[in-house]
């Protein structure tokens, strides 16, 4: 039961983000590939990594994530910070851009959890939440990473 109802949460959240992605692709000055869109998505979520710290994740070449990283910033969607403590090393950051042509998920993950507000009780949210937590801190250990 669990199984089947995580899995049909997961699948519609996933639904509803490429429902919006191509709702809002028209509007578009400038259109990601597939495999642009998953990277800049994962240089947001990775919170400012390195290149290197990039291509480790994804596990490709140093080469390789360079190439896909330049694509990016040379569309918009992504730009190379330079590190404060050291400056040898430069950190990618996703741009105004990014978030405002693809970081539409997060207005749907905001609607369901007022939903959720609305329909559960405070105990029921406590529980849940104590759930997440651990789902995130513990029971995820593929997708870690650190948080500068």
């Amino acid at each position: 039961m669990i199984e089947e109802s995580f899995s049909e949460v997961y699948k519609k959240f996933k639904i509803r983000y490429y429902q919006n992605v191509f709702a809002q692709a028209p509007d578009r000055e400038l259109s990601l590939t597939t495999m642009e869109a998953f990277c800049a998505e994962i240089i947001g979520a990775l919170d400012n990594p390195t290149i290197n710290e990039f291509a480790s994740f994804i596990n490709i070449s140093s080469p390789n994530a360079t190439y896909r990283v330049n694509s990016l910033i040379q569309k918009g969607y992504i730009e190379k910070v330079q590190s404060e403590t050291d400056k040898r090393e430069y950190h990618l950051r996703v741009t105004d851009k990014y978030y405002k042509y693809y970081n539409i998920s997060q207005s749907y993950v905001d609607t369901v959890l007022e939903r959720v507000k609305k329909r559960c009780s405070r105990e029921d949210i406590e529980a849940f939440d104590r759930v997440l937590c651990t789902m995130k801190e513990e029971l995820m250990p593929e997708v870690e990473f650190k948080h500068h």
